[in-house]
């Protein structure tokens, strides 16, 4: 099934990364808000960022809002932390399950094309 998936995942602390605020954008025709979720829990959103006919193929990015999820969790919230919004621009050119992970901590990231 052709979807687009993602989760989070906090390195330092060996646990999901829970309430981060993912915003998902098609970047064919300029750069265009498509939609806006919330990690849950398990570090998941609760629904597929795309699917059906949504999904299509082109030029995306997710943005990672960790910076409130780092000082939420770390009690710094007077502190500027370090990762703040995590863009991860990437392409689709394939009617397949495309997931894209995040594994963060608050001074290092990094993704790769799960399944």
């Amino acid at each position: 099934m052709k979807r687009l998936t993602t989760h989070v995942l906090d390195t330092a602390k060996g646990k999901p990364g829970s309430h981060i605020k993912i915003e998902l954008y098609s970047l064919s025709n300029g750069r265009e808000l498509i939609k806006t979720l919330t990690t849950n829990d398990d570090g998941r959103t609760d629904e597929p960022l795309l699917e059906g006919d949504a999904f299509s193929h082109g030029q995306w990015e997710l943005v990672f809002h960790v910076g409130a999820y780092f000082a939420d969790s770390e009690n710094t919230a007077t502190s500027v932390p370090f990762l703040d919004e995590i863009p991860l621009r990437f392409g689709i050119s394939a009617d397949a399950h495309y997931h894209v992970p995040l594994l963060v901590s608050p001074w290092s990231y990094s993704t790769y094309r799960g399944s």
